[in-house]
């Protein structure tokens, strides 16, 4: 065994899967290419083309996902390539069967891959995106290049016989396009013979070489609303004649995040935050037509059920008030992340193995939404934050802001994280 793939594990065992500093710098490279080409949801060709290249280098059998980005890759299947392509027959037809080890199936290290449409505002940064209002502010690139490094690192393992058991990458397109690519993914069958998912999310708040976790809800869930306001306009002066539309639509912005949140539990955290309203031309015009849209998050996956419908209501309920009418497109979006145990204690544990009972805190729920939730609607997983932010580092540079980066040491992390899940999973 190569002593750069081991790492020390509490006990005095030792754990294969550290990073060598020749990948290390390779992985640097390849973040900061995918960093100065962006590309949005459904559009990652040239990073799709990147990554089949450097995997098939590796010597691996990646397969582009049939919606023509993303792509996923078996590890310890020798016979992996062609799956969902004519005949499957051996061990990795039975892999991606999901009755590897007496059914167990494969652990899923899932990445997205796909960028921001705002622009990179960074002035000192040497891989500033070079597409114009296009960006990696939410990190994308880094979760991509750590699921690569853990890829190749696991590669190698398994050609030294290290590796126990099978793991398969997914490299996920359209994150950010809502309700996320994970349908379209799941779809295309890359959680065929998957019976555990593990990802990664970066958080500018958490230290680089450090992860949070939650046991049970981490993120929220994340729908958009776009509402139309009709009805009789008319002259200011004489309002009474109309529908008094503005009047109408800013009740509604008004009236229904408070109506909605008081018919579920508190707790649950339902919100309606409103992020547009247009209407009219004229200061002493009443116009005919409105126009609203905002998101609706809820922490808690039973009122998230519940939310179109009370939506509907409420906003019904005012429009009525003013005569007015009302169309209402509810977009579905994603529901809440909720890490299983089993997986997020599998995450704790591969963590602490690496670098110690430091490197894990304690997370709150976010309220952002995260389309890795729609993986767990059919297979048990986990995500953790990965920190990024520079130690010591007193500004935070949030994510979904232009001037958003990291802390490059988190690739380590994460790649040391994700090959210890992958050994520690196979004996669990």
């Amino acid at each position: 065994m190569s002593r750069e793939y081991e790492a020390d594990v509490p006990g005095g065992a030792v754990l294969p899967g550290t990073l060598p500093d020749a990948l290390r710098a390779e992985l640097i490279a390849f973040r900061r290419d995918m960093h100065m080409h962006p590309e949005l949801g459904n559009h990652e060709f040239r990073a799709t083309a990147a990554l089949k290249a450097r995997l098939e280098q590796a010597g691996l059998k990646p397969r582009v996902l049939a919606i023509g980005t993303g792509l996923i890759c078996d590890i310890g299947i020798d016979d992996a390539d062609g799956a969902g392509e004519g005949e499957r027959t051996g061990e990795g037809d039975r892999a991606r069967d999901g009755v590897v080890d007496g059914g167990r199936g494969m652990l899923a290290l899932r990445a997205d891959i796909d960028a921001l449409p705002i622009p990179d505002t960074k002035s000192d940064c040497a891989y500033r995106s070079t597409v114009p209002d296009r960006a990696h502010a939410c990190g994308h690139d880094v979760h991509t290049t750590v699921v690569l490094g853990a890829g190749l690192v696991l590669a190698d393992l398994h050609r030294q016989g290290l590796l126990p058991h099978p793991v398969r990458l997914i490299f996920q397109p359209a994150e950010e396009v809502l309700p996320g690519g994970a349908p379209d993914a799941i779809d295309s069958g890359v959680l065929e013979g998957v019976g555990r998912i593990i990802g990664v999310h970066c958080d500018p708040k958490v230290d680089a070489g450090r992860i949070g976790l939650r046991h049970g809800p981490i993120t929220s869930a994340c729908d958009r609303l776009e509402v139309s306001l009709d009805g009789a306009g008319g002259h200011t002066a004489r309002p009474h004649l109309t529908t008094d539309l503005v009047t109408a639509a800013a009740r509604v912005v008004t009236d229904v995040p408070s109506l909605v949140a008081r018919r579920v539990d508190a707790r649950s955290g339902l919100a309606v935050t409103w992020g547009r309203i247009e209407s009219g031309h004229a200061c002493n015009v009443i116009p005919q037509h409105a126009e609203l849209s905002g998101t609706v998050r809820c922490l808690d996956l039973e009122a998230w059920r519940q939310a179109p419908d009370l939506v509907h209501e409420a906003i019904d309920e005012i429009a009525n008030l003013y005569r007015a009418k009302s169309e209402i497109n509810y977009i579905r979006g994603v529901p809440p992340v909720v890490n299983d145990p089993a997986v997020t204690e599998l995450l704790h544990d591969a963590m602490t193995s690496r670098r110690g009972p430091y490197s894990v805190e304690d997370t709150e729920q976010s309220l952002g939404g995260e389309d890795f939730s729609w993986y767990l609607e059919h297979v048990p997983g986990a995500m953790a934050r990965l920190g990024v932010r520079t130690p010591g580092e007193r500004t935070t540079r949030d994510l979904h802001r232009g001037d958003f980066d990291a802390d490059e040491s988190a690739i380590t992390a994460g790649v040391e994280l994700f090959t210890a899940a992958a050994l520690l999973d196979a004996i669990r």
